[in-house]
């Protein structure tokens, strides 16, 4: 069953680290897709088609995540078709949409897997994130954040959304995660 954080959460300064430790437990790394995997901007054709920018870099840092057998879940507060072909092109496994209460839908989510809060990474960017960056063992943002998702954060990256912010974790998850094991070979 997922635990959660008590309810009085202590303000970690923007420049305090998070320790090795925490990075080291993390099993999955949840994700806001406007304003983290990309900077927010999303442009509708006239003909209404949407596209939006992803960042190679971050990609490359969920695709060494996946390899590392750390899960990785976007969540974000609306439908996209645009979030879908992405999420597809990386074989991200776990995409929900159309959720605004994001810390039931992480907290769904990780009990699925099995997973406490303490073995999650949540990365948000605005008001409806910051439940979802509290509940997490470490919640991230960006420097461009709403105050509510800088307020709750244990960690503010250095680079920005939708241009490495996302791949800035993953590095710090792999730094410290644990090889996955391999597996033995089969006796003839």
């Amino acid at each position: 069953m997922a635990s959660s954080k008590p309810s009085r959460r202590r303000h970690v300064s923007r420049s305090q680290t998070v320790s090795p430790r925490a990075w080291a437990r993390v099993r999955l790394l949840a994700l806001d897709v406007d304003g983290i995997l990309t900077d927010g901007t999303i442009y509708v054709s006239s003909d209404g088609s949407e596209t939006k920018g992803f960042s190679v870099l971050d990609g490359m840092g969920m695709a060494r995540l996946l390899k590392a057998g750390i899960a990785v879940a976007w969540i974000s507060g609306r439908p996209s078709g645009a979030t879908v072909r992405r999420a597809e092109e990386l074989r991200i496994p776990h995409v929900i949409q159309g959720r605004s209460d994001k810390r039931e839908a992480l907290a769904e989510l990780a009990q699925r897997l099995g997973l406490g809060a303490s073995d999650c990474c949540y990365m948000g960017d605005d008001d409806i994130d910051a439940p979802a960056i509290a509940w997490a063992g470490i919640g991230a943002t960006v420097r461009s954040a709403m105050p509510a998702a800088l307020k709750v954060a244990d960690y503010v990256t250095q680079r920005p959304a939708g241009a490495g912010a996302v791949r800035e974790v993953c590095e710090l998850i792999l730094s410290q995660s644990r090889p996955a094991p391999r597996a033995r070979a089969a006796r003839p």
